[in-house]
């Protein structure tokens, strides 16, 4: 073969191997878009059908963490005997029922939301607990009345996860 038959064949064959590889570019890249554009659709649709389901949950724990503010929580359940440790035991199975009630709302809510929930039942049932254990509190009236004189110093832990869920549904538009 002669020098000017291997420069002709080269630019027969150059030509079709930047365009080949230019098409197989083109392609490559217009697929990830197909692709990408399929999996923002699909995301948009289960977003759109999902967004109602964790209102609802958010909703169902809000409306847990007002049952359980001490404040009402002690307007709502009176005593059902004089004894001290009858109420507060009545009042705490009356917090973890309510909770039971709602554990299958933390698959809607992000782990830390979740958190923040059981962190705010534990710590208005410590509340409680720690009330029941003051010498001055000899019965189920003294009890609330202790509670409530703790609540003028402090608020409510279920106030704060409150905050929070509003914050985390905010972020949800």
């Amino acid at each position: 073969m002669d020098f000017t038959r291997i420069i002709e064949l080269a630019s027969y064959t150059l030509p079709a191997i930047v365009t080949g590889f230019v098409a197989y570019s083109f392609f490559e890249l217009h697929i990830k878009n197909n692709d990408k554009k399929r999996n923002f659709l699909l995301n948009k649709e289960a977003h759109k059908e999902s967004l109602p389901i964790r209102l609802q949950a958010y909703e169902r724990m809000t409306l847990y963490l007002e049952r359980i503010n001490l404040t009402k929580l002690l307007i709502r359940i009176v005593p059902i005997s004089h004894e001290k440790h009858d109420y507060e035991n009545f009042v705490i199975d009356q917090i973890e029922q309510e909770f039971e009630h709602n554990l299958t709302q933390q698959i809607y809510m992000s782990d830390e939301c979740w958190t923040i929930i059981t962190t705010a039942k534990n710590s208005t049932i410590q509340m409680i607990r720690k009330a029941a254990m003051s010498d001055r509190v000899d019965s189920a009236d003294k009890l609330r009345e202790k509670i409530l004189n703790d609540l003028l110093e402090k608020q409510s832990p279920s106030n704060a996860a409150l905050g929070y869920i509003k914050n985390e549904v905010s972020e949800l538009w």
